[in-house]
């Protein structure tokens, strides 16, 4: 990930944090799908992180559904952090240099759909696990490899090139782990459709979720990528899927 690219990413989705909420569907339905699982599991009081927490989505449902305890917001993004409640523990921090360093190592690292925005994602999570108190947990849900499916094949068939961001695989999250740590793991499909593509796109733009290293297209180009898009013959309705990967893994 270039420099240039990381303060892009942060410009888009400072852009929309003040509506950010309204329009995150998605992100809000698997932070609290992520939050009801670490509910199930013993997780133990003291300190709790959400990485990449931006609005606080995740952190504000693990603290819904653990009332005694409190969720740090952790994040790049000052206007993002600013959108969090006034009582909220925020800290502005750059993930990929590292984490911050805490009194005492944390009983929860928990992370939703911003794993896939930091450096070596492989990486972080190693790192995260490692940050782990003994006993602790590292709950994370992202998309991954195998999402985009229908972007991929338009692109393919068109010959324009796919400026999707390329997401990790689910091989390679666990790649620097021992298995017998992991407690949970499940790839989850999400598909939206809409009667045109440009339907489909919107609402990533409208999360600042529209960032890639990739040159942009030209109007022709996505013309053209538009009409390769694979189209169900019996509703003339375009889709995208999310392939979601939810992990939970205990120190």
């Amino acid at each position: 990930m270039t420099l240039n690219w990381r303060r892009i990413i942060l410009k888009n989705f400072g852009a929309v944090a003040s509506h950010y909420n309204n329009e995150a569907q998605l992100q809000k339905t698997f932070a609290w799908r992520l939050a009801h699982m670490c509910s199930r599991r013993s997780i133990p009081e003291g300190i709790w992180v959400d990485l990449g927490a931006g609005t606080g989505l995740l952190a504000e449902a693990l603290e819904r559904l653990h009332p005694h305890q409190s969720v740090i917001r952790v994040d790049g993004s000052k206007e993002m952090l600013v959108q969090n409640r006034p009582e909220s523990k925020t800290l502005l921090w750059d993930l990929n240099v590292g984490l911050p360093t805490w009194q005492k190592k944390p009983a929860l690292i928990a992370s939703s759909f911003a794993l896939h925005w930091l450096n070596q994602p492989t990486s972080r999570v190693e790192e995260w696990f490692s940050s782990l108190a003994p006993g602790g947990w590292l709950a994370i849900a992202l998309p991954v490899h195998g999402s985009f499916q229908e972007w991929h094949i338009a692109s393919k068939t068109s010959g324009v090139p796919c400026t999707a961001i390329q997401f990790p695989t689910h091989e390679s999250l666990l790649k620097g782990l021992n298995l017998k740590h992991v407690r949970y793991q499940k790839l989850q499909r999400f598909t939206q459709t809409a009667t045109r593509v440009g339907s489909l796109l919107k609402p990533i733009i409208k999360v600042g979720g529209q960032s890639t290293p990739q040159v942009s297209l030209s109007v022709g180009e996505w013309r053209r990528l538009q009409r390769f898009w694979p189209c169900s013959k019996r509703n003339r309705t375009v889709k995208l899927t999310w392939l979601i990967e939810i992990l939970l893994i205990q120190r």
